[in-house]
């Protein structure tokens, strides 16, 4: 037996082998119980021939926790076994180079950037009047994509916040440093962020890089960068972002530094006042997590540490915030 999952509505098709001695007699369908008739009654030479003709392909329910069964086709010939046409490993492997992106902004900035890295599509029907150009971009490049209500978008975007659209979409994968700075320009300011992986914050971060010019982040793991809640809260500032790494971060640090980068530390308890420091033209601007802040060993490797002034009536500010002001001045000295 051989079936096939079939979209939405949890359809399959199946297929019966039959052997030699079916070819005159055929007993009930054992999925469905229905279509058989007496082994004794004998088909007309007409009807054997329709019969040959016809499709054996028939569509029955099946329940949604059989989606992930592994597809299967009947062998060529029926000595032959059943054989398997899509791999789970293959599966894997795709999956792990995929993400979610949703969010009308950062979708739309999306298919400005990189359709190609499109791979299926899923939209509210209110939306589709602003998408009239990726629609026909798809269909022309044979992407597959669906109009659908609300209650299936929330299942496609994993989220009741997908702002009418989901993209599936091939990773950005992270670029190494040595790649990064071999094309860096004089005038520059990349982030660096030690243990930064709340994905709000991290949209946040990227929404305020994109403003003010800040190109590059290094991170540890590039992909924290292009989960669906950080690539909607950038609201399109993650497309003029891209993730550095590095075999290690302090590695990441001094690979900057020997390439001519100053490196700008920060706390919330020590430093010079942003409001009195003068800011570098090409530096690395490195931020840690809002509870403990950066390492004593990243704290070391700073050339210039800086805090933001104000009244002191809170201990630190959010991580996103302080990144806006940090970069907002940078661009202030700098443009």
């Amino acid at each position: 037996m051989s079936d096939d999952l079939k979209g939405k509505s949890n359809k399959v098709k199946v297929m019966y082998v039959r052997n030699e001695d079916d070819t005159r007699q055929r007993t009930g369908n054992p999925r469905t119980g229905k279509g058989g008739r007496s082994p004794s009654r004998q088909q007309e030479p007409g009807r054997r021939q329709e019969e040959k003709s016809r499709s054996p392909w028939r569509t029955v329910s099946r329940a949604p926790s059989e989606e992930g069964a592994t597809v299967k086709t009947a062998a060529p010939n029926a000595d032959s076994p059943v054989r398997n046409i899509i791999d789970p490993e293959v599966i894997r492997k795709q999956r792990q180079e995929e993400t979610r992106v949703y969010g009308e902004n950062a979708c739309q900035a999306l298919f400005q950037s990189r359709p190609e890295a499109i791979v299926r599509a899923w939209f509210v029907q209110s939306v589709t009047p602003r998408f009239r150009e990726t629609l026909r971009w798809l269909a022309a490049n044979r992407k597959a994509y669906h109009v659908v209500e609300e209650a299936e978008l929330v299942k496609a975007a994993g989220t009741e916040h997908h702002g009418g659209v989901c993209f599936i979409i091939k990773k950005h994968m992270g670029q190494d440093v040595s790649e990064w700075l071999a094309q860096s320009a004089e005038k520059e300011c990349v982030l660096a962020l030690e243990n930064v992986g709340n994905p709000h914050n991290l949209g946040a971060i990227m929404r305020s890089c994109a403003h003010f010019g800040a190109k590059g982040i290094l991170v540890d793991d590039a992909s924290l960068l292009e989960s669906g809640a950080a690539v909607r809260t950038a609201e399109g500032g993650a497309e003029h972002v891209q993730a550095i790494t590095a075999s290690h971060f302090e590695q990441g640090l001094e690979a900057f530094r020997q390439a001519g980068y100053t490196i700008v530390t920060t706390s919330s308890h020590a430093g010079q006042p942003l409001s009195a420091a003068t800011l570098p033209e090409k530096m690395v601007l490195v931020l840690g997590q809002e509870g403990d802040g950066l390492t004593e060993s990243t704290l070391k490797q700073g050339d210039i540490s800086l805090s933001i002034d104000g009244t002191g009536h809170v201990e630190s500010l959010n991580v996103s915030v302080a990144t806006g002001i940090l970069l907002a001045e940078w661009w202030r000295q700098n443009h």
